[in-house]
């Protein structure tokens, strides 16, 4: 009992110390955003809150119409967001990036991948149609941030009839520029050769820089899949133009941060917008181990 008392005692005097140290305000979405005030993230325009709870998941529920999805069939997803504490629906989410759920959709092969954003169905409920277009395996990630919570970034699986549940064989293509619907995107990475672990730099050159817009809030989005689609990773631009006063006339540099967390093979999906048209460029990117 001592020893429990002498911990709470001090415990106490650690809370009153605290508040009188002054309130920092970080960006859910981006955490080494911080300020003294309140404000919006200059990286993704997120409102920026005073300090952030513990992170606990959210569990997600998710029900097909029709239970058995088949290829080129029109399939009804529900998505229901508990709270982890009460089970009940979430109430409210906050907005992230225009939007209060993000959706991504990949198949096994990685040949189909989607961002969508669910209509709200009723509290914590949201509903998406989709057409499956391969069978197999396919993945659907689900970013959210619900009020009085954390962000979260929760997948889930559909099994569809066919396919070989094999991870597909990626050969890093990021010598060779790509060509979206209206831009080109080169991709130069730094350390050349990413390592597990560690950050690599993801340096995007686009071109034409004319009518290059913001895509949902951010300059860009990007989805990180391991060839086995075990990882999932959705992140934004860190640096846009490199922070230079005068950028380059013809082109936008955009600069992402990841961190791949095992070696092997990955696909990464940038998203730029330009004069209204969404371009998703897709890079394979190899990495070693350490």
């Amino acid at each position: 009992m001592t020893g429990r008392r002498a911990f709470c005692a001090g415990a106490l005097g650690l809370s009153l110390f605290a508040q009188d140290q002054p309130v920092e305000f970080l960006c859910p979405m981006d955490a080494d955003i911080r300020q003294k005030g309140p404000g919006r993230c200059p990286r993704c325009g997120m409102k920026l809150v005073a300090g952030l709870p513990e992170p606990i998941e959210y569990p997600v529920e998710l029900q097909c119409t029709p239970k058995r999805p088949q290829v080129g069939e029109r399939v009804l997803l529900r998505f229901t967001i508990r709270d982890p504490k009460t089970g009940q629906p979430v109430p409210e989410l906050e907005l992230i990036h225009e939007q209060i759920l993000h959706l991504f959709l990949i198949s096994e092969d990685l040949s189909h991948f989607a961002h969508e954003h669910p209509r709200p169905a009723g509290p914590g409920s949201f509903e998406f149609e989709w057409v499956f277009a391969s069978g197999g395996m396919w993945r659907l990630l689900l970013d959210f941030f619900p009020t009085h919570g954390t962000p979260q970034l929760i997948s889930k699986t559909i099994l569809l009839p066919g396919g070989t549940l094999a991870a597909p064989t990626l050969h890093s293509d990021v010598t060779v520029p790509k060509q979206g619907e209206n831009l080109e995107a080169s991709l130069r990475l730094g350390p050349a050769q990413p390592m597990a672990g560690e950050k690599t730099l993801l340096y995007y050159r686009v071109t034409p820089r004319e009518n290059f817009e913001a895509f949902l809030g951010a300059m860009g989005h990007m989805l990180v899949a391991s060839a086995d689609l075990i990882d999932l990773i959705h992140t934004h631009p860190f640096l846009v133009d490199g922070g230079l006063a005068n950028p380059p006339a013809d082109a936008k540099l955009i600069q992402f941060n990841v961190i791949f967390p095992r070696p092997g093979a990955y696909r990464v999906w940038a998203q730029f917008q330009r004069a209204g048209v969404v371009n998703t460029i897709p890079f394979n990117v190899a990495v070693k181990s350490l």
